[in-house]
């Protein structure tokens, strides 16, 4: 069984930067395909970006690009979320996700491993 830990949230100020960790156990971590969703209150879980199989290609939200960054450390099954700039708008809870197959890496419903979610809040 794949279980998703992520860690890392917290309360920062606007402008300031947060690092996300997502450590992954039980599968083989190279062979996923790693997702980063967030939601916010009353809002639909929105796609922050992904990285696919192990330190190769990533995508990114159209809201999030140029200031997030996604890389993974092989050697501690783990995958990142690099936050800065952070703005008000980016307050949610944020997921990591894995699945070995996927299509549109940007739904929700593509992903089958969840992780428990962490509180980022962004003061302005």
């Amino acid at each position: 069984q794949v279980q998703l830990v992520e860690s890392g949230g917290g309360l920062v100020q606007a402008g300031a930067s947060l690092r996300l960790s997502c450590a992954v156990a039980g599968g083989p971590f190279s062979m996923y395909v790693m997702g980063w969703f967030r939601q916010a209150p009353g809002k639909e879980r929105e796609f922050v970006g992904v990285i696919r199989r192990t330190g190769s290609t990533t995508f990114y939200g159209d809201s999030v690009k140029g200031r997030f960054t996604i890389f993974t450390d092989n050697d501690k099954n783990t995958v990142y979320l690099q936050m800065n700039s952070l703005e008000a708008a980016d307050t949610a809870v944020y997921y990591c996700a894995a699945s070995r197959h996927l299509v549109d890496h940007s739904k929700v419903s593509e992903y089958r491993y969840w992780g428990q979610g962490t509180q980022v809040t962004v003061s302005s």
